[in-house]
């Protein structure tokens, strides 16, 4: 009797599970991702089956925004990895010396796949992520042939600009073994209030010509085309005034590319966010020390919503141009 019991128990459950299986593949029309861990790097690739030899999309920093765009991408015909670097299991536990190697393997693997054309991979990255992107393809311009950049920085930042890395000064960023150039920066400090404005941090920052002209990202060393978006109402940081830092070293170095430089009047530092989620999380959180600041994104719901929606417009444009 408990033998039969135990058999019929098993069955029910092989039967939800089967149903459940058969009811999420039914309901679920985007396009599911493959869990790569290869080649010394962990991603998610999405591909439509039908797609071949496309031009491909390297989404930096992975996670949930990664996943976002890995669909819109690969439903739009593009090939696309989101690829994390760090935080996670077998990755470095802080944003700091995260050599650029890692990144090349990624590219690397990528290129082989059958929906891929190798000649044609572009990196894309929001706020830090869109300074890595403009570094990567900026030293690996053999391997990235056009760059995207939510909210970009024109410079290199030192790992002490995130209150959670190490208190040591290091570079975020290495390749062959060596410091990609960059601003150091002492920790942002709070005070007595719950909130706290980021963004004279960063504009102080770049203040120092000097320490500019040193850990400007050599953004003329690109092979191919680049999109800059950024939000005039940018709260965090300076992205409108960085993004045209870059449009001038690249016309001071007779850049042989195209350059769009899109800046969205009113909009703040959340227009590479999903737009079904734009009216959520209008604030971050940022622990320094043994306190939870507040503080400012930027922009309108509304204005984020235009620029997201024209965003995506010149994203799919720019694709198509390669």
């Amino acid at each position: 009797m408990n033998r039969k019991i135990i058999i019929g128990g098993i069955a029910i459950i092989i039967l939800l599970i089967t149903g459940y299986t058969l009811l999420d593949n039914m309901l679920f029309d985007g396009i599911r991702p493959r869990v790569i861990q290869e080649n010394g790097f962990s991603a998610h690739f999405f591909a439509n089956q039908e797609t071949s030899n496309q031009p491909a999309v390297i989404v930096l920093g992975g996670g949930p925004g990664g996943d976002f765009w890995g669909q819109q991408l690969a439903e739009a015909g593009y090939p696309a990895l989101a690829l994390p670097y760090y935080r996670q299991e077998g990755l470095p536990a802080l944003m700091e010396e995260i050599p650029l190697e890692y990144f090349g393997n990624a590219i690397d693997w990528l290129g082989t796949q059958p929906e891929v054309n190798e000649d044609k991979v572009i990196i894309m990255g929001a706020s830090r992520n869109a300074e890595l992107a403009l570094v990567i393809a900026s030293y690996l311009p053999e391997k990235v042939h056009g760059t995207i950049a939510f909210a970009p920085s024109s410079v290199s930042w030192s790992n002490t600009v995130l209150p959670f890395n190490s208190d040591d000064i290091k570079p975020s960023w290495t390749f062959r073994g060596e410091a990609i150039p960059f601003i150091p920066m002492e920790k942002i400090t709070g005070g007595e209030s719950n909130t706290i404005e980021t963004l004279p941090y960063w504009t102080g920052g770049l203040a120092d010509s000097n320490q500019v002209a040193s850990a400007s990202i050599p953004v003329e060393q690109i092979s191919g085309p680049i999109l800059l978006l950024s939000g005039l109402d940018d709260q965090v940081w300076p992205s409108a005034m960085m993004s045209d830092m870059i449009e001038d070293r690249l016309e001071e170095r007779g850049f042989q590319h195209k350059l769009k430089n899109l800046q969205f009047e009113g909009a703040g530092h959340l227009i590479s966010r999903n737009l079904a989620t734009i009216s959520q999380d209008r604030t971050g959180h940022m622990p320094i020390g043994d306190k939870l600041y507040e503080f400012e994104f930027g922009g309108t719901i509304e204005q984020d919503q235009a620029a997201i929606i024209h965003s995506e417009e010149a994203i799919m444009t720019f694709l198509e141009g390669l």
